[in-house]
């Protein structure tokens, strides 16, 4: 039986994920290319059955100059890939699920109000959602990073993966889940 490694470079066997909590949402299922065609998008929490990578690369695809274009995300994430394993000589995917981990807040606030009062309250974030603003998170400090750079795209991703996934707090991702972390924090 073949083995599907992901840009027919990178498998996917090897990868661990740290946090126990996000086990089950961070799908490293085997993959040729990270495109699904959004099969995941009618149904509730389908999206946990979506590989990771696909899901990074459709959280890149936000407005302005790559919004619609997956090809070109696509081809950036593999170079930007390339670009982490030449640096570290480590596999990308596992650079990848630690960003995401090391980004992933465990707790933020909620507003709740009594008699017209508004009050923070802390609460326990869901490994979902974890995902869902880690993945945010990252893409946004991506992004934020790009505009007006030297840099390339893929240059930008491959850095901010890694100081993610070094949990340092050069990465705009690991800044925004210590400042969420601390608000919920001063709310209990």
């Amino acid at each position: 039986m073949t083995e599907f490694k992901l840009f027919n470079k990178w498998s996917m066997d090897e990868i661990t994920v740290s946090d126990t909590g996000l086990e089950r949402y961070i799908n490293l299922k085997d993959i040729i290319t990270p495109h699904s065609g959004g099969r995941h998008s009618a149904q509730r929490f389908k999206k946990t059955e979506v590989n990771i990578v696909e899901r990074f690369i459709n959280k890149l695809m936000r407005h302005g100059g790559n919004a619609g274009k997956k090809l070109k995300v696509i081809k950036s994430v593999e170079l930007s890939f390339d670009l982490i394993n030449a640096k570290t000589g480590e596999n990308p995917v596992q650079i990848l699920v630690n960003a995401v981990i090391n980004a992933a807040p465990r707790e933020e606030t909620t507003r709740l109000s009594y008699g017209g009062v508004a009050q923070h309250q802390a609460v326990d974030t869901s490994p979902l959602r974890r995902v869902d603003l880690a993945l945010r998170f990252l893409t946004e400090g991506i992004t934020k990073a790009s505009f007006s750079n030297i840099k390339s795209f893929d240059e930008v991703i491959a850095d901010e993966l890694l100081a993610a996934a070094a949990n340092d707090l050069a990465s705009q991702g690991v800044r925004k889940k210590q400042e969420i972390e601390r608000i919920a924090y001063s709310a209990r």
